[in-house]
């Protein structure tokens, strides 16, 4: 049995952000229409500095089932981030065996955004023409590479704690991307002006309030991935259209939901759906030019399964489910 590795640098060659996000639309439909129970992700306290996580699932609609394992470590040169590394590990769902093993923190950065990118295709107005971006580390990056597929914006802000740092990543995206990538100073300017807004922050408090949110922003809450860190304030949560990724997943693990609910502002209800529903075309995603809707994205394994798969079959010059 020949088992294909792919290092970061393989990993970033080969999953290119047009077929990506294809891929991840396809996902979460599969997703949805497959309409079994997953998993939900496990986290493993291991000591003081370090954690370890677990995704394990299945994708049918391209054979393929497996598991992430991250090692979630504090970051010796970033104060107050932390590091994502190890492993996507993909099985042939038919015969059974290991096909690839591909480096986790490049799919994870990559699929993440691409997954944002096709959520906000479906659910942003068709004529959107700023992106804020709230966060100025690797997500913040892939994001604003990513969405620039789905939307041609005529600006694009960046909002972050440290506004040199906010500057810099500007710079080096306007530049790559020909487009007018400004670092604002302050969170409140940025979403003011904004027609989608996706926070991808390490924070542990609000930085995005409902009374900066325009009607009829679509707002991608992707930073906070587990209970605890929020990134909106409840207030956003009870004026969207609210549409998970993995309705399950968000129900037992969004924290911006969580403080929502147990405030007594919303229910279960709440969480409309799942965007695999919406890319399959049996549930409206926005229903109303002023209507705000939200994308909550954990992350679902089935990300990282269609990444890894696409990989192989790009890799390979085989078809995608063979």
């Amino acid at each position: 049995m020949s088992i294909a590795f792919y290092d970061s640098e393989q990993v970033e060659r080969l999953l290119d952000y047009p077929g990506c996000i294809a891929a991840m639309r396809e996902a979460m439909r599969g997703l949805a229409e497959a309409n079994k129970a997953q998993p939900l992700r496990q986290i493993v306290p291991i000591s003081e500095n370090a954690t370890l996580g677990l995704m394990p699932g299945d994708l049918p609609a391209i054979d393929r089932f497996g598991a992430k394992l991250l090692s979630i470590a504090k970051d010796p040169n970033r104060p107050g981030r932390s590091r994502h590394l190890g492993v996507v590990v993909s099985f042939s769902a038919t015969t059974g065996e290991l096909e690839s093993i591909c480096d986790a923190h490049a799919v994870t950065a990559i699929r993440t955004a691409c997954a944002t990118a096709a959520a906000t295709d479906a659910l942003a107005r068709p004529d959107a023409r700023v992106l804020a971006i709230f966060g100025t580390g690797l997500q913040a990056e892939t994001h604003v590479r990513a969405l620039s597929h789905v939307r041609n914006f005529d600006r694009i802000l960046l909002w972050g704690r440290s506004f040199d740092t906010a500057g810099a990543l500007a710079r080096k995206l306007s530049a790559e991307l020909g487009v007018a990538v400004e670092p604002v100073s302050e969170g409140q300017r940025a979403a003011e002006q904004a027609d989608i807004i996706c926070t991808v922050s390490a924070s542990a408090e609000p930085i995005l309030l409902r009374e900066w949110v325009r009607d009829g922003t679509h707002v991608n809450l992707v930073g906070s991935s587990h209970l605890g860190p929020a990134e909106v304030d409840a207030a956003l949560v009870v004026a969207s259209r609210y549409i998970a990724d993995y309705r399950p997943g968000v129900l037992a693990q969004s924290a911006e939901l969580a403080i929502a609910r147990e405030a007594g502002l919303v229910t279960d209800g709440h969480v409309v759906g799942e965007i695999g529903e919406v890319h399959a075309g049996t549930l409206v995603g926005r229903e109303s030019v002023e209507q705000i809707t939200i994308y909550k994205s954990l992350g679902h394994v089935v990300q990282d399964l269609a990444a890894a798969a696409y990989i192989h079959a790009r890799a390979t010059g085989r078809d995608l489910v063979a």
